[in-house]
Parts: C-alpha cells; structure tokens; sequence
C-alpha cells in the first residue's frame, strides 16, 4: 500500500512548531436557558460573567469550542498577546 507523502504539514513546512495565533473571545449574551453543555463549554474557555474577555491560542481545540456556542460570544483575531 502505497502512501501519499507529497502534502506537508505546516510544522515540516517550518522546520519546526508552528506558532499559533490568538484569538480574543467576549461574551457578549447570557447563557441562562442554554444547555448545561453549553454553559460549561463557557467556562472551559474562561468565561464565567457576562462581558468577560479571554485571549486564547488559536488552535483547533479551541476553535470546536468556540464554534458550539458562537451565537453567544464575539470572537476576534489578535496578532500578538
């Protein structure tokens, strides 16, 4: 079985850990009548009040927990921390 090799990751493309950017995440509406998940998808990210702001690296992990309660929170891109 033959394995296609010729796509690279951006980690072998960089020769090294690729850095992740930031992201800031707001919560801008209250989560009373949401799911229990929801609520402690908030609070995973560091969210515990209403208009409470984290910077979180962009990764992956993240982004899947920022997506499930997007409706709830404002989320923009920062250069650096």
């Amino acid at each position: 079985m033959a394995v296609n090799r010729s796509k690279t990751s951006k980690v072998a493309e960089a020769g090294g850990a690729a850095k992740p950017g930031f992201i800031r995440i707001k919560l801008v509406r209250s989560l009373i009548g949401y799911n229990r998940s929801q609520r402690v998808v908030a609070v995973g990210l560091g969210l515990r009040k209403l208009n409470s702001e984290v910077v979180r690296p962009d990764t992956p992990e993240i982004r899947g927990m920022v997506n499930k309660i997007i409706h709830v929170l404002k989320v923009e891109t920062v250069e650096e921390q």
